[in-house]
């Protein structure tokens, strides 16, 4: 009796210990608040840009301290945090059940004030039957969509703004990791249906990129892997398979997650013979006391190996991000192709990561803006040649990409 007494005074005090361990500090919180916000301040390139009322974040999330209770509310929190920014590229690198996920297959517009789809991710879709393109969006889990966006855990920006709105649908759409997703539609017969979308079946491709030929046209698609130095490696050894072909086809509507500038300058050195430009960069370079002052300057990329000469065509759409996006205005601004499609991810400027103090996990803000080298901000570029998604039942962005390779080589 007394070895199970003491067992158990054992267990208590290791479970005080650890509650004590797992208990959340106000302070560490407060200081890590006052962190990000300083960084913002400081960092975030466009801020000025942003109808957001710092001086409203800073109170009303000092004042939520206090209500904090476990880890995963302290991750909420400063998620929420950077949502009240309406911006895509501001994340924090750490995510939780109840943390909304970063994206969609299924994209909607505010049209008219009402949540219209525009885009669906067609290209990464298996199971769709339904053509659900300009469908209003009714409700959310059975709630009236209007009051999930009203809802939606922001306080200091005015959901009413069209682009916060549209940002907010889109983000309600994306949805939490731990609940349901499922639509009631409004279709453009008028017929309701309901769409869950956890039903919806993405493809899992295989391999850094796939290649195929259509009537002489060649067709890299390259898989969200733009982060990986290794496609540097594989897209050399695709183009020179393709090299005989009346005209090249990139497709980067899959390029969700962006990547890095070594793919993309390694991929675009393959089709110039003449160092060219092909982005802007700009930031504004801060002194405590004195004017701030812009830097910007424009980067070039340098040929590489064997020049593919013939027509090139670049397939873009929503779900083409950041280093895609650079991609794409990279080749159109060096002269070397057409692009196809619709608007992009539009993630705006470039990003660095930041650090907590008490943390283990960092944010990402965007330090300085990017441009089309004939001065259009990237994340505002739309497609010379566009593309409005009309169905999910046939690929148009793709039919228009060769139309357009065949009219250039005729």
């Amino acid at each position: 009796m007394k070895k199970l007494f003491l067992n158990l005074i054992i267990l208590l005090s290791f479970s005080c210990i650890n509650s004590q361990e797992s208990s959340i500090d106000e302070n560490k919180i407060k200081e890590d608040l006052n962190e990000i916000l300083n960084d913002i301040s400081l960092n975030y390139v466009y801020l000025q840009d942003k109808n957001v009322d710092l001086k409203c974040i800073k109170i009303y999330y000092a004042n939520q301290i206090k209500n904090i209770k476990t880890e995963e509310e302290t991750v909420l929190f400063f998620e929420y945090l950077l949502n009240e920014f309406y911006d895509n590229h501001l994340t924090l690198r750490t995510n939780r059940n109840s943390s909304y996920r970063l994206f969609s297959p299924i994209y909607s517009i505010i049209e008219r004030g009402k949540p219209i789809i525009s885009n669906v991710w067609q290209t990464q879709i298996e199971n769709l039957s339904e053509d659900i393109i300009g469908a209003e969006i009714i409700k959310f889990n059975g709630i009236d969509f209007e009051q999930v966006i009203k809802d939606f855990p922001t306080h200091c920006s005015n959901k009413s703004v069209p682009e916060i709105k549209e940002w907010i649908a889109n983000k309600v759409l994306a949805g939490r990791y731990n609940e349901p997703r499922v639509l009631t539609l409004k279709l453009s017969n008028k017929k309701e249906i309901e769409l869950d979308i956890d039903k919806i079946k993405i493809k899992n491709n295989h391999g850094l990129l796939t290649t195929q030929t259509i009537n002489d046209v060649g067709i890299i698609r390259i898989n969200n892997s733009l982060g990986n130095d290794n496609l540097v490696s594989e897209f050399d050894n695709a183009l020179n398979d393709l090299s005989n072909t009346k005209g090249l086809i990139i497709d980067l509507r899959n390029t969700i997650f962006g990547g890095d500038s070594y793919e993309a300058r390694g991929i675009m050195s393959r089709f110039i013979d003449e160092p060219k430009p092909y982005q802007k960069h700009s930031y504004i370079a801060k002194s405590e006391n004195n004017p701030d002052v812009e830097r910007s300057w424009i980067e070039y990329v340098s040929p590489r190996y064997e020049q593919y000469k013939n027509p090139v065509v670049i397939l873009v759409g929503r779900w083409t991000g950041s280093m895609g996006e650079g991609l794409a205005i990279g080749f159109e601004g060096m002269g070397r192709a057409g692009v196809v499609g619709s608007e992009m991810r539009r993630l705006a400027g470039e990003v660095y990561d930041f650090g907590f103090k008490h943390q283990k996990y960092g944010y990402k803000l965007s330090t300085a803006k990017l441009y089309h080298v004939n001065g259009t901000i990237r994340e505002r570029y739309v497609p010379t040649n566009y593309v409005k998604q009309s169905t999910n039942k046939k690929d148009e962005v793709l039919e228009k990409g060769i139309e357009l390779i065949n009219k250039m080589t005729e």
